[in-house]
């Protein structure tokens, strides 16, 4: 062993307590010694931090390190005065501190006790705090959080983009290593340029954390219930959940207090006080779960988290690395399970459309990368790989069958023919649908827009209708992966082909396509496809017996089976097996008015199946609700009452008319009576009421997208849903 590698060793069992480096750290540090610009890729858990502060602590002067998160530096700072006898060792310099705490600062680093000085970029551009820093020896300027730099990076921060003109006002030869835990090759290049240091020593780890499971399930409405069977089965492990927005953040963490576990949420809307309480918690075990946006677990060093659930898809992979990358830390189980509906794409698409142009591009670039990866039927683990610049060697490896893809391999068949005529009807219509109107067309459903296009007299119209619109719209995104077809940004949406598209209808050549990863609610109507969710499925057996029971019930009654209970529900039932009528009123679509009205034959039907088979009930499956809907329904029921104008009722609460009418179907379809009889008489009249009244009493399924079928586009989706409630609410409560 070297003098140099001694020192280090001796240095890090001295202020660590570490008996040896991890990984790449010690080469790292050596050409930070050696007074080298240093640039460093290291994944979440890698030991990054240690790279700047070792040094620092044995370097004469002050290392300046720049990051863009206060939360994070507040916690570095507190670890490195942990490890020293002098509380001025590190300290923090933003708009928090007040006049007499920056004099204590500034004194410190002149009277060289201070050896990390923590910085936010907007901090270095004030002129003062330039002029001190040029009259002080600067060790070297680490930038944490490097990709903050570059717009193709998930996180980009404009005013990291003059830092490289501010390190050289504060001095000319200054070392500057740069790092990031997540950065594509694209990236990487970015921030060598943009910190005018192209020829750094530049030191990358593997991206592969083979510890962690990757899985990804369907978005059902059935979400809380299985999030809630999942912690339940690891109970007593942590875990993060991550949501996009804080009031979904906020109605999670209810719903599983609700449910006996032990959960908080953070977020940056919740104080300060409140926010670090919440964090304690979890660090000190006091509670087991944050639901979270992504604000939180930046800097959180916690090395035991087990599970980390996505209730929303991230923007991008580099989020979903990073986020994912809190689980497991110690290198035991991890568990990352996510959540995903194309519809939460869509949501995200709808909110980058008011961004500048060159943001959207990037945004949906990186948005279909992360539709890529979850209908992908390859190996989580390489698409990840592959994607941060990294290929995963097969045969030495580890983690290879770490996902539910390479354990679960879904069934592929050729789609050459499909892929084809998709790629000719975007070209024949002149590139002009979305993707849901590309699909009408080749299933030959006209629509208004189709029509005044005259697209449905052309030859080619509907020249797919052999295969359902599921399965082009599967088709449609799995193309778009592939990239033989794009998105255009600009016209919201437009399918147009690419060079390659243009190639593939020249010269098809074999595509195989994934049967099973359709994770589309593809029915766009209250009713989920199912009920299902984490690899539960209903009962089939059961299944039938009700479905058997509501056709002599719906008979006795002189009414349609769905008035009695919706299918959705039924595959609940079976799921559940409610055997009181209190459990019953707690299945989806089933309400206290519906489960008393129609509830008793079912439960006893249930409970003697129940008994002759010896099925064991799931006791933790009926989720429990916050009751936080209940002023909504109370609010919506009343104003009905007064005759109000139904769109003034919805204006008044801020919603849009078509998820009001979600609002009053829950209502009425869980067993309430609302009277609109007022609203319908002014939309529809007498013999168009008749016509409609007439199809429901004969129809085996009240889906809405069959009536329009039925119907011929003669009323459109909100007049037959609004008709519906009033149907079910005379006939069924």
């Amino acid at each position: 062993m070297s003098i140099v590698e001694k020192d280090l060793q001796g240095a890090l069992k001295k202020y660590f307590g570490f008996g040896k480096f991890k990984g790449l750290q010690e080469q790292v540090i050596k050409s930070i010694l050696s007074g080298h610009h240093t640039f460093v890729v290291m994944p979440t858990g890698g030991g990054k931090s240690l790279c700047y502060q070792l040094p620092a602590l044995m370097q004469e002067g002050t290392a300046i390190i720049v990051s863009p998160l206060i939360a994070l530096m507040k916690n570095q700072v507190d670890a490195i005065r942990g490890i020293s006898n002098d509380e001025g060792v590190a300290h923090v310099l933003n708009s928090s501190l007040n006049k007499t705490e920056i004099k204590k600062v500034k004194k410190d680093i002149v009277d060289g006790i201070t050896k990390l000085l923590y910085v936010a970029p907007e901090s270095l551009t004030k002129e003062e705090n330039v002029e001190f820093l040029r009259s002080v020896k600067i060790s070297f300027m680490a930038v944490d959080e490097a990709h903050c730099i570059s717009e193709w990076g998930h996180d980009f921060r404009p005013e990291y983009r003059n830092l490289k003109h501010i390190i050289q006002r504060i001095g000319d030869n200054i070392p500057i290593i740069g790092l990031t835990a997540t950065a594509t090759p694209k990236v990487q290049e970015d921030i060598l340029k943009n910190l005018a240091i192209p020829n750094a020593r530049t030191f990358k780890a593997s991206f592969n954390r083979p510890n962690l499971y990757y899985e990804i399930r369907p978005k059902t409405k059935q979400v809380d219930a299985d999030i809630i069977r999942f912690i339940k089965q690891n109970s007593g492990k942590s875990g993060i959940v991550y949501c996009l927005s804080r009031k979904r953040v906020e109605e999670l963490a209810q719903t599983l207090q609700v449910n006996g576990i032990k959960a908080v949420p953070y977020h940056a809307g919740l104080d300060a006080k409140t926010r670090a309480n919440h964090q304690d918690m979890f660090l000190m075990e006091d509670i087991d779960v944050v639901v979270a946006t992504i604000a939180f677990g930046m800097g959180i060093d916690k090395p035991d988290v087990r599970f980390v659930i996505h209730h929303d898809i991230p923007k991008s992979i580099e989020s979903y690395y990073q986020e994912t990358g809190r689980a497991g830390r110690d290198g035991g189980e991890g568990h990352c399970l996510a959540f995903y509906a194309y519809k939460d794409i869509e949501k995200l698409e709808k909110f980058m459309s008011g961004k500048p142009v060159a943001e959207q591009e990037i945004g949906q670039a990186l948005l279909q990368e992360v539709v890529a990866y979850a209908e992908t039927s390859i190996s989580r683990r390489k698409f990840i790989l592959h994607y941060f610049g990294e290929e995963f060697d097969n045969e030495t490896g580890e983690g290879g069958d770490m996902d539910d893809n390479v354990r679960h391999p879904k069934k592929k068949h050729e789609a050459q023919d499909d892929v084809r005529l998709l790629l000719e009807t975007v070209v024949s219509t002149n590139e002009k649908y979305k993707s849901k109107d590309l699909v009408n067309v080749i299933i030959g459903k006209a629509n208004a827009l189709i029509k005044s296009h005259r697209t449905d007299e052309l030859e080619f119209f509907g020249k797919g209708k052999d295969k359902d619109k599921g399965y082009w719209m599967a088709l449609v995104r799995q193309v778009l992966v592939s990239g033989y077809l794009s998105k255009d940004i600009e016209t919201y949406g437009v399918i147009k082909i690419t060079d390659s598209g243009k190639q593939f209808i020249e010269k098809p050549e074999s595509y195989m396509m994934t049967e099973d990863h359709v994770f589309d609610d593809s029915s766009d109507d209250h009713i989920i496809t199912s009920a299902k969710g984490g690899g539960v499925s209903a009962d089939e057996n059961l299944m039938n017996m009700l479905k058997d029971l509501r056709k002599k019930n719906a008979k006795k009654l002189g009414v349609p089976p769905f008035v009695i209970f919706q299918d959705p529900s039924l595959e609940d039932m079976a799921l559940k097996y409610p055997i009181t009528i209190d459990e019953l009123s707690n299945v989806h679509g089933v309400g206290d008015g519906k489960a008393k009205k129609y509830g008793k034959d079912f439960v006893q039907l249930i409970a003697n199946y129940v008994e002759e088979n010896d099925i064991i009930r799931p006791d933790d499956m009926v989720v429990k609700s916050t009751g936080s809907n209940s002023a909504l329904k109370l609010y919506i029921i009343q104003n009905i009452d007064r005759k109000l104008p139904l769109d003034d009722i919805a204006s008044a609460k801020g919603m849009e008319m078509k998820d009001f009418i979600k609002e009053m179907e829950a209502i009425v379809f869980s067993g309430t009576k609302l009277n609109i009889n007022y609203w319908i008489n002014n939309i529809l009249d007498e013999d168009q009421q008749e016509e409609i009244h007439d199809y429901f009493m004969e129809a085996k399924t009240d889906k809405i997208d069959d009536a329009i079928d039925e119907f011929d586009g003669d009323y459109d989706d909100e007049e037959l849903r609004l008709y519906r409630i009033k149907f079910i609410s005379e006939v069924a409560n």
